[in-house]
């Protein structure tokens, strides 16, 4: 029998710290541990699926949280039958005692560790969809007071007016007006309609 740690975080800025320390005082050997920095939205991760190659029977699986398995609440189930029906591997959710399937492998004990495991990762299903809502609302909100959400807009370069009538008299070439600003050909051209109709108005006034 040999024992594997699994963890996974979400994306490369969040720390895996807290998980990595619970599978070190375990004494899990750290060749043995796989680590994903990804979204748990499927089971499609190179980590988790190196880790699930090298399974055998009799294995055992420690990961820190069921959602660190996974965040969808139908994949989720689906794994932790293929890994200790199929696999025929042993997993243990360190910060539930009772999702242990070294505890009791009798029909009661099986059943308690299903509906425990379903109970859960319905909740985390659940709150995941309540946090996206949350957010839509969130938006839908500001939007209507008129809050700017995205990235700002770019702002006028000091020396746009200046690049503008150089380009305009032929001094110098398009590419050098866009190296100049710092602007992308579509921000120039809108900021240059911007500037020709402010003479426009200038002239007509």
């Amino acid at each position: 029998m040999k024992t594997y740690g699994y963890i996974r975080v979400s994306t490369v800025d969040q720390c895996e710290d807290r998980q990595l320390i619970a599978m070190r005082e375990l004494g899990i050997p750290p060749d043995n541990i796989y680590l994903d920095k990804q979204s748990g939205k499927d089971f499609q991760r190179p980590a988790y699926t190196e880790l699930v190659r090298k399974l055998k029977r009799g294995d055992l699986l420690y990961i820190k949280s069921i959602d660190r398995l996974g965040r969808n609440y139908e994949e989720i189930q689906n794994q932790w039958r293929f890994l200790t029906k199929e696999k025929g591997i042993d997993i243990v959710v360190i910060d539930i005692p009772l999702l242990d399937t070294r505890i009791s492998k009798d029909l009661i004990g099986t059943l308690i560790a299903d509906l425990f495991l379903q109970i859960l990762s319905f909740m985390a299903h659940s709150e995941r969809d309540n946090i996206r809502k949350r957010q839509a609302e969130g938006i839908s909100a500001a939007r209507k007071r008129g809050v700017h959400l995205g990235r700002p807009p770019k702002r006028c370069p000091d020396n746009f007016v200046e690049v503008v009538k150089l380009w305009e008299r032929g001094g110098i070439r398009f590419e050098t007006a866009l190296e100049r600003t710092g602007l992308k050909k579509t921000k120039f051209y809108q900021l240059l309609r911007e500037e020709r109709a402010k003479r426009g108005k200038k002239r007509g006034s």
